[in-house]
């Protein structure tokens, strides 16, 4: 089974207060963005153990601690599941922001449901999902969605954004989630996102926003200089995306993105949403 794990964007990105838990309160939207990786899900053949190949942009860390291995884990602990072998090509950019690690759990948790006929319904998928990590869960749906509470907790709203050029642009930059939310303080909302979102989006560039975005920018000015060459090229709305640092422009009436100037180290998607 092939399946192609998808990114997301955030649209504003709010964080509202610190919880219990140690984590913190966020508000967000949530869209799929087409920037795919591929990964191959198949029965191991007879005698072999399951099995993780890596090929792409090489991924930090051990190939067993890699969340589609733990996706496996997680479903062979309630289910007899047989050995597999899984190939994950990366594509999406790591540490950018754009989900690339939650979707591949995602999707490696719908890819062994349909394999072995788990029979298990998309609430039942986003269960086992949030164990793998806070925005996991939007990937089994995989629609707009308002994010609040960790950031899995969602509520569907009414947006579509189909057709709208979009240009991505990671400057390979990693910034690590510690010291994007270590920038940030929790703090109430300068605007209403749920209401913000519904306004048309030659709008949102005044009243949306995204809090790392504030809080990252003066430590790494690229950031805004991105911003800004796509504010210059006749972006409707340009922002970092979670807490960076890929930075994307959103151009409706635009059947392709722009051409920028950069440097040939950046990774950058061109596509429609």
């Amino acid at each position: 089974m092939l399946v192609f794990p998808n990114a997301k964007l955030n649209l504003g990105l709010y964080i509202t207060s610190q919880r219990p838990d140690g984590f913190r309160n966020l508000e967000s939207v949530f869209v799929p963005l087409p920037w795919t990786d591929a990964l191959e899900v198949l029965p191991a053949v007879a005698g072999a153990e399951t099995a993780l190949a890596l090929t792409g942009i090489p991924i930090p860390g051990e190939p067993a601690t890699n969340l589609c291995l733990r996706a496996y884990e997680l479903l062979r602990a309630d289910f007899h599941l047989p050995p597999v072998q899984l190939h994950l090509h990366k594509v999406v950019p790591i540490g950018a922001g754009l989900g690339g690690g939650s979707g591949d759990a995602a999707f490696a948790l719908r890819a062994l449901n349909d394999l072995f006929d788990l029979k298990l319904d998309a609430e039942a998928l986003e269960s086992y999902a949030r164990r793998l990590g806070s925005d996991c869960a939007f990937f089994i749906r995989n629609k707009p969605v308002f994010a609040y509470e960790r950031g899995d907790v969602f509520e569907q709203i009414s947006l579509s954004l189909t057709g709208v050029a979009c240009k991505v642009i990671y400057p390979g930059l990693h910034i690590s989630t510690a010291e994007a939310y270590s920038r940030v303080q929790p703090r109430t909302p300068r605007h209403d996102l749920r209401a913000a979102i519904s306004q048309p989006l030659e709008t949102w560039r005044d009243i949306i926003s995204n809090d790392f975005e504030e809080a990252l920018t003066p430590h790494y000015p690229v950031l805004g200089e991105i911003k800004a060459q796509l504010y210059a090229a006749g972006a409707a709305y340009a922002s970092l995306s979670g807490s960076g640092s890929a930075v994307f422009g959103l151009f409706p009436g635009l059947e392709t993105p722009p051409h920028l100037s950069l440097p040939v180290a950046y990774q950058v998607w061109d596509g429609r949403l």
